[in-house]
């Protein structure tokens, strides 16, 4: 995992009887294979500062989830610095999408450590949609904050 950086992403929310739901998704790769807290994450990816970030977060949304990113109203939910440094900006997009759809980007590392194989692994697993309370329970902790900024916008 790189330290500092910058990733954008988009948040998806769509509303539901229970009130709104988020697009996550899950982490793909043998660190976060058995991890459930913190182990969701708003599709996003690293960008170069020179790449406006907006662009970046539609960009990474295609090679994330391997779908065009929806069209509609780009809600800025601003920026969080995650524990490692990284520093994420986000925009939500009411839109709705089929988690089945989904064909995820894949990286490449070497596994098992100092095993001299590479292989390739999903960039994220699997993609699910998540009542806001439950999705507080399972996304990266910084990214709470893109939740909560998200409810006041729709309240």
């Amino acid at each position: 995992m790189s330290r500092g950086g910058y990733s954008a992403g988009l948040l998806l929310f769509r509303r539901a009887d229970g009130g709104l739901e988020v697009l996550l998704g899950h982490m793909g790769g043998p660190f976060f294979a058995r991890r459930d807290a913190g182990a969701w994450t708003v599709p996003k990816g690293e960008y170069d500062p020179e790449e406006p970030a907006w662009e970046a977060a539609r960009r990474e949304f295609q090679e994330e989830l391997g779908l065009p990113p929806p069209d509609g109203e780009a809600v800025p939910l601003g920026e969080v610095r995650q524990a490692g440094g990284k520093i994420v900006t986000v925009w939500a997009v009411e839109a709705d999408l089929d988690p089945g759809s989904v064909d995820p980007g894949t990286f490449t590392m070497e596994w098992p450590p100092r095993s001299g194989r590479t292989q390739e692994f999903p960039e994220l697993d699997r993609v699910a949609w998540f009542g806001l309370e439950r999705a507080r329970e399972v996304i990266v902790t910084a990214q709470t904050a893109f939740l909560d900024r998200l409810a006041e916008h729709s309240a």
